[in-house]
């Protein structure tokens, strides 16, 4: 079967010009399905749907049925996709009318007689999705869809199926770190073949096409049973349920060195635990850490993916992960404690009593990944970080030599720099991080990055011998390169007419700030509403953040996120560079205390919302 490689298509005239990809993913070549004979499994069929409707054109076998639909609002995607309550998207063709407009945005050729992948993180209501998904798929004349049994996938999971398995594209249903069950929040967003969140010029597009859809093709063929690995045919259509752990397993293999990783994590000195959050990495954590790794099955906690999350918040911060924060923080804590968000792209990082920024734990990782990382044996190629995002990296980038990059929020912006050769290491403050393995952030790549690091900094230590530590590791980075003291206060669903207002009048300040303008003991550098231009496409991203930048490298950033369901988040970032050794190990609440009392000075925040303390202090 042909795939199409629509990104290049979109971009293939700054393509050309721009080396291919890097060697190392040849051992990780991306193979066509298989043709196989398929048995038919019956089943009901969904209900989610308008019932007035009229029989369409029926190729091979299959009935197609055209549902007459009609515009719904607020189907505009955000920085991950279609995010809303679940009582939204149980609404009659809500969700329907979505995923027929991403057809009609796409040129025929990107899916029609081609492979598409589908999975999710497991929350309430991606067991009707998917069969919504399917039908809708086998009615625009897809060939095939590869399904994750239970309808389970991980974010980095589906991107790494998608790249391996050749597919044109995958639907991701999820939501991400937010929480799950009937009054909460369910997401959807659509990959392309190279694995990475589309483009906004085709998200603008899946928009405008809800603002006038009147017909959704559908498939009139029952339920697949999703629980049972295996093919089942319909006329000409396909679906396979495949293992959502093997093929992401594999790479993982591919990438890091599992005997090195193994001899830690079997260590008797050595202790290991992971807080799945009751999401989908629970399906991951067993199968990679304990069968692959020898860590201890104790070692898992919430390892149980449950479509409510076990009534959590599946957000790894010290907040809502705050059983592995207790554990960690405790009496007799393990050496090293990571968790996972919801469809396992987030990750944290601690230490015994010691937790580790993202902003710092990107930068340590592409520090130390030539030397312990497999994958990165001959150094990584570029470095990038989201805007909001401490400098910390811009020092590792700076002393490697390599290139470096700024983007917006959002993963997406990371993809064109690594078909284009120039990254292989990136992250974004809220708990992602990542490389060029795949097109997405992914917790568990991070988790084995530092087992890797703290592995290699310990293998030639005797059982007995004082082990290299994580806090060791994070303190002698930041005696080499520098501390960047940073936070980030979310204030979650906000009335947004009030956070629009306080974001308008950040503008308003900074058109009329010139350099020189004091705040407290700060002199400003600079003032502007953050905008980046592709170097790769060209294209532009505006109003991505409001940055206060001053002489000392100092700075505080407003953004309003666009990650939530209901509402609006705003966060404030603030960061503050320290080079002095002595100043190091203060806490990072008192070293930006007048930073962030200047942030939330200027900003009128509680003025502007009636909000008096953030939700959750990072």
């Amino acid at each position: 079967m042909a795939v199409s490689l629509r990104l290049e298509s979109l971009f293939s005239s700054t393509l050309k010009l721009v080396p291919a990809r890097d060697v190392r993913l040849s051992s990780y070549s991306r193979l066509s399905f298989p043709s196989s004979k398929c048995s038919q499994r019956l089943h009901g069929t969904s209900k989610v749907f308008s019932s007035s409707s009229t029989a369409v054109a029926e190729p091979e076998g299959i009935k197609i049925t055209s549902v007459p639909t009609k515009p719904v609002d607020g189907q505009k995607t955000g920085t991950s996709g279609l995010r809303k309550k679940v009582k939204v998207f149980i609404q009659e063709n809500y969700l329907a009318n979505w995923i027929q407009a991403l057809f009609n945005s796409l040129p025929p050729e990107d899916f029609r007689s081609g492979l598409l992948v589908l999975g999710g993180d497991g929350r309430y209501f991606n067991r009707e999705a998917a069969q919504i998904i399917i039908k809708i798929a086998a009615g625009n004349g897809v060939a095939k869809i590869l399904v994750g049994r239970d309808g389970l996938m991980s974010t980095p999971a589906a991107s790494a199926v998608i790249r391996k398995r050749k597919a044109n594209g995958g639907f991701i249903m999820s939501a991400s770190h937010n929480p799950g069950g009937p009054e909460y929040d369910w997401g959807i967003k659509f990959n392309y073949n190279s694995g990475q969140p589309a483009p906004e010029s085709i998200t603008d597009k899946i928009y405008g096409n809800t603002l006038s859809i009147s017909e959704i093709k559908m498939a009139d063929i029952p339920d697949v049973d999703l629980s049972s690995l295996g093919e089942t045919m319909y006329g000409n259509f396909c679906v396979e349920v495949i293992d959502p752990v093997s093929d992401y397993l594999e790479l993982m293999e591919s990438v890091f060195d599992f005997n090195l990783i193994k001899g830690l994590l079997t260590q008797p000195d050595f202790r290991f635990i992971f807080d799945a959050m009751h999401a989908v990495a629970g399906a991951y954590a067993k199968p990679i850490f304990v069968d692959g790794l020898g860590a201890d099955r104790g070692s898992i906690i919430n390892g149980v993916p449950l479509e409510n999350f076990g009534d959590g918040h599946p957000d790894p911060n010290l907040t809502y992960a705050k059983e592995l924060v207790d554990i960690m923080y405790g009496e007799n804590a393990p050496n090293f404690g990571a968790a996972s968000d919801g469809d396992g792209d987030r990750n944290m990082i601690l230490g015994d009593h010691f937790f580790v920024t993202p902003s710092d734990s990107v930068a340590i990782i592409a520090a130390n990944a030539e030397a312990a990382i497999p994958y990165f044996k001959d150094g990584p190629k570029g470095l990038a970080r989201s805007m909001p995002t401490s400098g910390a990296l811009d020092r590792v980038a700076e002393k490697l030599n390599l290139f470096f990059f700024e983007v917006p929020t959002g993963w997406k912006f990371f993809g064109n720099l690594m078909d284009a050769g120039k990254l292989s290491i990136c992250g974004e403050e809220s708990f992602g991080t990542g490389s060029d393995h795949i097109r997405e952030k992914d917790g568990i790549w991070a988790v084995l990055a530092w087992l890797s690091i703290i592995a290699y900094r310990n293998k030639d230590k005797k059982v007995g011998e004082r082990l290299v530590s994580v806090a060791d590791v994070v303190k002698e980075h930041w005696a080499t390169f520098g501390r960047n003291f940073f936070s980030r206060y979310d204030y979650e669903e906000c009335e947004s007419e009030g956070a629009n207002q306080m974001m308008g009048y950040l503008r308003e300040l900074v058109s009329k700030s010139k350099p020189g303008d004091k705040y407290g003991s700060y002199e400003l550098k600079f003032a502007d509403d953050f905008t980046y231009t592709d170097p790769v496409d060209g294209s532009v991203a505006s109003k991505q953040g409001i940055r206060f930048v001053f002489t000392d490298g100092s700075r505080i950033i407003f953004r309003l996120s666009g990650t939530g369901s209901a509402g609006a988040t705003i966060r404030i970032y603030v960061e503050q560079y320290e080079g002095d050794v002595s100043k190091h190990e203060l806490d990072a609440q008192d070293a930006l205390k007048p930073l962030i009392g200047i942030a939330l000075s200027i900003s009128k925040l509680k003025e502007f919302t009636g909000r008096e303390k953030p939700t959750v202090i990072t």
